[in-house]
């Protein structure tokens, strides 16, 4: 296609936290956009703040297990919100000296694009918009991502961006590019047509360690913590082919091995989804080289005989369950979507399938609104009786979402001021007996070396 002449600048923020690891996670949707860029002939530059593969990084942790492993990070000062967090607070990603190196390393662009993902992670998005601002006083910045979505208007006032968007970057990116030209262009994609959408821009890092596949977007269910249902609120799936060729795609040109899904529901209607992918993937013979991750949960009452046996076959390494809770009686459940029974035959058909322990990790809700101590307990027992891995998923409020009120209500921090509170790793809505003690216990009792880098939040 025709170059136009314009230059559009991508940016992946830092992250501020009190702990941050590169447990399979990349810019899906920004890099997708960096694709549709290309496509109509705009030249495109990337600029990741967590690249563990900059070429000036230590080399040491390339080849982490399945290609995940720990970003840099650099102790900062605590917001002061966060003052009586008895934590150390870090930068995570590159040192600001080396994105300043990089940004004098391109051509300057006409605009930039910069994601979001946590909502209280916004600390790092300013930081990297300032930077920008730094070294170009006037260039147009846009925000788009969770953060932006979630909380638009805290962003519009607090990120330092031109705008802030809320919604998925397809539909968005032809009013920056109208703004920016005065033209309208046609992208030759269709948001409900996931099909029709190119593969994100994944060559444009440094390194492709692994791949995020994203086979649907949306989820049937609509559970009281999750925000899913608010991104997405239309449930859109690829078709399996799709998803075959993609795979085939990265692993042919770039000799890339790990695959991760992250769909809320991947195995919905799995005789029309995932199943006809699993056998493909088995047909082609590829499952003897690549392997597959599951770090976004699959939907537990979906697994049976057969779903446990082709994830077996087609590769699947690492599988996480949505168990979220063990109590199963319906007076006391947050959000059960299976019984006991159905727990116990969803783990037994995955160890007749030939998963292990260590393969196998049940995601369970921790630090819930009103939520005791010894619920958590009982339900990493009763996990652990059944041979798999416990993994607490530590509760994060999130606006939008059927639980934010209730959060509000519990939470000894000012939610609604300001996402810096929403933190998982301050359990802003635990009761008392949640101190760093119980928390260092329920570590002990759960902690496996497969997982223990995943969503524990006990100290460094």
């Amino acid at each position: 296609m025709k170059s136009n002449p314009i230059r559009i600048l991508l940016v992946n923020p830092w992250i501020h936290d009190f702990a941050a690891y590169d447990f399979w996670a990349k810019p899906a949707g920004l890099l997708m956009l960096g694709a549709i860029l290309r496509n109509l002939g705009i030249s495109v530059d990337y600029i990741d703040c967590l690249d563990r593969f900059h070429p000036r990084a230590r080399q040491t942790d390339k080849h982490a297990r399945y290609g995940r492993g720990p970003y840099a990070k650099t102790p900062i000062p605590k917001p002061e919100e966060l003052s009586d967090v008895p934590r150390q607070y870090s930068r995570y990603g590159i040192p600001p000296a080396w994105f300043r190196e990089d940004i004098r390393l391109i051509p300057r662009p006409d605009a930039v694009l910069v994601t979001s993902v946590m909502t209280y992670w916004y600390p790092g998005v300013q930081e990297t918009i300032r930077e920008i601002r730094a070294a170009w006083p006037h260039m147009p910045v846009f925000l788009g991502g969770i953060y932006a979505s979630l909380c638009q208007d805290h962003a519009i006032r607090h990120s330092g961006a031109d705008q802030v968007f809320s919604g998925r970057g397809e539909t968005i990116l032809p009013i920056i590019l109208k703004q920016l030209t005065g033209q309208d262009f046609s992208l030759d994609v269709h948001p409900d047509d996931l099909d029709s959408l190119p593969y994100p821009a994944y060559d444009l890092q440094h390194s492709i360690a692994y791949v995020p596949l994203l086979t649907s977007l949306g989820c049937p269910f609509s559970c009281d913590y999750c925000a899913s249902s608010f991104l997405y609120p239309k449930r859109r799936r690829r078709s399996p082919e799709s998803v075959m060729e993609e795979i085939l795609f990265w692993h042919t040109r770039f000799h890339v091995v790990d695959f991760v899904f992250y769909d809320d529901a991947l195995l919905i209607d799995a005789e029309r989804h995932a199943i006809p992918l699993f056998e493909m993937i088995i047909r082609s013979g590829l499952n003897q080289t690549i392997r597959f991750h599951t770090p976004n949960a699959v939907h537990i009452r979906e697994i049976t005989m057969e779903t446990a046996g082709l994830m077996y076959q087609a590769g699947f390494k690492t599988l996480r369950l949505g168990l979220e809770t063990t109590a199963f009686d319906p007076d006391k459940r947050l959000d059960v979507k299976v019984s006991r029974n159905e727990f116990h035959q969803a783990v037994t058909c995955l160890k007749n399938a030939g998963f292990q322990s260590g393969d196998v990790g049940a995601y369970l809700l921790a630090g819930c609104p009103g939520q005791p101590v010894s619920d958590v307990e009982e339900a990493i027992h009763i996990v652990k009786e059944t041979g798999i891995t416990p993994v607490p998923a530590y509760y994060s409020p999130i606006p939008h979402t059927a639980l934010w009120p209730q959060a509000v209500r519990f939470s000894r921090y000012p939610l609604e001021d300001d996402p810096i509170y929403t933190n998982n790793a301050i359990l802003p809505c635990s009761l008392e007996p949640f101190s760093w003690e119980t928390i260092r216990r329920l570590k002990e009792k759960c902690e496996s070396d497969s997982f223990r880098h995943a969503v524990f939040i006990g100290p460094d």
